[in-house]
């Protein structure tokens, strides 16, 4: 078994600044030259998100609103109490999307479905650069 670490590199604007990072993972494992496992990826962010989601604007907008109405930037927060740098709503925003996701690929190929893309999600409140960990283990 194998097990190689890669990164992806993305500079972001904030606010729900989402990027769609399927072909940087595809060609992390077809640099990798392993052909079959499970590729996982994970932000060490704690105002950051993976998921999948079809990558089309009305899908993106819709997630937006989602995250708007689950925790907007208007309400309250208490991390505001401590720390007063108006991102209450980012920490929420991304412990409900989470900071990983593994995906298995066969042949080198991610085994997404069809409409089906990875991507990464900024909710902090002003431009990062972030650093995404790559983890390919298989065969």
């Amino acid at each position: 078994m194998t097990v190689l670490t890669d990164s992806i590199r993305i500079n972001t604007q904030g606010n729900a600044d989402s990027f769609d990072i399927t072909n940087n993972v595809a060609d992390a494992l077809a640099k990798s030259g392993v052909q079959n496992g499970i590729v996982t990826l994970f932000t060490p962010s704690a105002t950051s998100g993976l998921t999948t989601i079809e990558y089309e604007s009305g899908c993106l907008s819709d997630f937006r609103r989602l995250m708007d109405e689950l925790a907007s930037p208007e309400k309250d927060y208490a991390h505001e109490e401590r720390w007063h740098d108006g991102n209450g709503h980012s920490h929420v925003r991304a412990a409900l999307i989470g900071p990983s996701i593994s995906i298995p690929f066969v042949k080198q190929k991610l085994t997404l479905g069809t409409w089906q893309q990875i991507i990464f999600i900024d909710f902090d409140n002003h431009p990062r650069q972030r650093e995404l960990v790559v983890q390919i283990i298989g065969e």
